[in-house]
């Protein structure tokens, strides 16, 4: 098991021009984090293979390991010549990510702003083919540099644990997993414990982030709130702070036998670099307090 942060965390600062990527390279190395996860927001790679260049050099001296990449992408296109280059442009994010040798790639399936009809089971059903064999196609492309490709249990859509589970049994591939949010269910309404219990078992990686959540009929007033399928509220907060219950959350990724990266992923209103380092120290202090047990009843560590 192996702390770090995504570089979303602070995309504030990589947005602002306060950091730039190699900059958090050193950052997470400095606040106690063992790898880093790719998110292309703030920066790109894809069309600057130096910069890819440069991540790998300076991850390797900071003692980094470069986790996972992550980014969106959508197969409901509307033509088949429209498909295939999405498919083409994501063979593109391959080829770097194998470039900076990194061995878990997570793309979406589905856009990520959806009408809420587009949310819907029927949406899922109606598209799931081109879902399938977009990811299927771009499985196949990875496996010849050994990478495991992942959807995430993300984007309104496909976010329930049973489609992630119909996707990934449908691609039928042995490279292609999931990466595993745990508080990303909560936005179509799952509770976390429920989603993370039933597809830890196909997890390549876990994120690990934290929501506070009010109902939709409390009106949480200003502040960076969104909303879920069925209407309630969710803001992002620092791990260990939310309303999740971040302690069993990791007592069943613990007790699953998951041995592979954890991945803070910090969405608050806080200052992100405070944020993302409580996150991480959080994750690991609990992993350590929490004793992995089989049973349903947490036992802490006396």
């Amino acid at each position: 098991m192996k702390v770090g942060l995504s570089t979303y965390s602070l995309v504030r600062e990589l947005r602002d021009g306060n950091m730039t990527v190699l900059d958090v390279i050193d950052w997470i190395a400095e606040n106690g984090g063992e790898h880093m996860e790719i998110v292309p927001y703030g920066f790109s790679v894809v069309d600057n293979a130096e910069l890819a260049h440069q991540i790998k050099k300076r991850a390797e001296a900071a003692g980094i390991e470069l986790s996972a990449y992550s980014l969106p992408a959508n197969f409901v296109q509307p033509t088949q010549e429209a498909f295939e280059q999405e498919v083409e442009r994501l063979k593109e994010h391959v080829d770097i990510v194998n470039l900076m040798g990194i061995k878990i790639m997570r793309h979406d399936v589905t856009a990520f702003q959806l009408k809420p009809e587009e949310m819907t089971i029927h949406y899922f059903e109606e598209h799931f083919d081109k879902l399938v064999e977009g990811s299927r196609q771009i499985a196949d492309y990875a496996a010849q540099y050994g990478i495991t490709t992942t959807i995430e249990n993300h984007g309104f859509n496909v976010q329930s644990s049973d489609r992630v589970q119909r996707v990934i049994h449908a691609v039928d591939r042995p490279n292609f997993k999931t990466t595993l949010d745990v508080g990303n269910f909560l936005c179509i309404d799952e509770d976390p414990l429920v989603g993370v219990k039933k597809n830890l078992k196909y997890a390549a990686t876990v994120h690990l982030k934290d929501f506070y959540i009010r109902p939709y009929f409390e009106n949480p007033g200003d502040g960076v709130w969104f909303r879920t399928v069925n209407e309630n509220y969710l803001r992002g907060a620092i791990v260990g702070h939310g309303d999740l219950n971040i302690r069993e959350i990791i007592r069943l990724i613990k007790g699953s036998g998951f041995d592979g990266y954890l991945t803070v992923e910090f969405e608050g209103m806080e200052d992100c670099r405070t944020g993302s380092k409580i996150g991480m120290d959080n994750v690991r202090r609990l992993w350590n307090e929490v004793q992995a047990v089989n049973d349903s009843k947490p036992v802490l560590k006396g």
